[in-house]
């Protein structure tokens, strides 16, 4: 049996830092999810459903467009100026989205935080600072941050929308951000050359985009990675059109925003247990496919649930935003690990990013969708079109093939989400 390879010190150190100031970017993306909706409300035209969904949206297509060109930046100029450069355009979104008098240059603040597009540039870093023997728990690492930053968010932004305002969440966005591109400054480039942690050449990102570009077809074609990419950009779409749904069905059953916490903390704990049982069946019995396609049906059919708890009592309405998270957290967990597992060997990394580019795109039609339906047909719009979407993508999830048991000798490395 060989021996489990550890990390050493400095890959440990870099990826905790790179872990943290991914957390602390998407903490501050995520901040103002929970309440934007709502707290738009007195902006001039913050009663204009479609251009509320703009704003909650509008970060997702600026982050597709310069996702890949922040990427090959950092191969020609460096990852440290390109993720600190990428950091300080988003704390200057955040900062003109705090001091917004309407909704849009709000919306134009937005636009510019999703423009400071880092995600594949951290990726790299990590990547670089990093053995390939170990680099799969270190994108772990970053994956577990973002899930956190979701779930932090969830809880504290309310009761820090009640004490300062949506002005005061875009400032501490801003200075996350800014505190973030301090920890990035202050790390190392290159790690110590020694035997323990001597990397293998990592190959420039422009030099491998020419190479792959006649196999990135094959990649777009590929039957299990279309479904994935799919897969996320609806799971995406879905999660921000229903928090244009959700802090309003909130509000409206006589919870008001400041206390919506009192709701999500709970209901998350119960989500992230409920998560555990089907993750753990999947893993013993190499049986993922079921367990995929349940999640997306249970998303589906809470659509349905919505749909009808809707003005029916605060009760149904928890009972559902519980099953909401359940089905999406199973599937945020599944999507990346799968699409790992199914990616060829050298085109993992291209793969990682039409993936990425997928899940952003799907943010921004979340947000389009939302506002569109709730101009259109009220929360009942939202419910409806997100049921629709989500039993098509279960149609196209049928053929998905099984995983299987993980080799215990060879296992493809999880991707970690790069989030929106």
């Amino acid at each position: 049996m060989s021996e489990k390879v550890v990390f050493s010190p400095f890959e440990r150190r870099a990826s905790l830092a790179l872990s943290a100031v991914y957390g602390l970017r998407m903490l501050g993306l995520f901040l103002v999810l929970p309440v934007l909706a709502l707290g738009v409300a007195d902006m001039p035209g913050g009663q204009n459903p479609a251009a509320i969904g703009l704003a909650m949206g509008i970060y997702g297509l600026t982050q597709a467009f310069f996702q890949i060109p922040f990427g090959m930046a950092s191969d020609r100029l460096g990852r440290k100026p390109v993720i600190i450069f990428g950091l300080l355009v988003f704390a200057a979104g955040s900062f003109l989205a705090a001091w917004a008098d309407s909704l849009t240059v709000l919306i134009l603040g937005r636009a510019l935080q999703g423009a400071g597009a880092v995600s594949a540039a951290v990726s790299a870093f990590l990547a670089d600072l990093t053995r390939e023997e170990v680099r799969a728990r270190a994108m772990a690492m970053v994956g577990i941050s973002i899930g956190l930053s979701f779930v932090v968010s969830l809880v504290i932004a309310p009761p820090l929308y009640g004490a300062y305002g949506l002005e005061g969440l875009f400032l501490l966005t801003g200075g996350m951000a800014m505190l973030a591109a301090l920890g990035i400054g202050r790390m190392r480039a290159h790690p110590p050359q020694d035997r323990s942690t001597t990397l293998e050449p990592q190959p420039s990102l422009i030099k491998a985009v020419e190479l792959e570009k006649i196999r990135a077809w094959p990649l777009l074609s590929h039957s299990q990675l279309w479904r994935l990419n799919l897969g996320i950009f609806s799971l995406m779409a879905v999660q921000t059109a229903m928090f244009v749904a959700i802090p309003m069905g909130f509000a409206e059953l006589g919870l008001p925003l400041q206390d919506h916490w009192k709701a999500y903390l709970p209901l998350l704990l119960v989500a992230f247990l409920g998560i555990v049982p089907p993750i753990f069946w999947a893993e013993k019995k190499g049986r993922f496919r079921p367990v995929f396609l349940g999640a997306v049906g249970l998303l589906a059919m809470t659509m349905l649930g919505f749909l009808l708890a809707d003005g029916q009592g605060l009760g149904p309405w928890l009972v559902f935003v519980g099953f909401f998270f359940v089905g999406f957290n199973l599937l945020e967990a599944l999507l990346p690990s799968w699409v790992s597992r199914v990616a060829p060997v050298g085109q993992r990394g291209l793969a990682l990013g039409i993936y990425n580019t997928s899940q952003s795109l799907g943010l921004f039609a979340g947000g389009l969708i939302g506002g569109l339906m709730l101009a259109a047909y009220g929360r009942a719009g939202i419910f409806a079109a997100c049921g629709l979407l989500l039993a098509f993508w279960g149609m196209m999830a049928l053929g998905l093939k099984e995983l299987g048991r993980r080799s215990s000798t060879r296992s493809s490395p999880p991707l970690a989400s790069s989030g929106p």
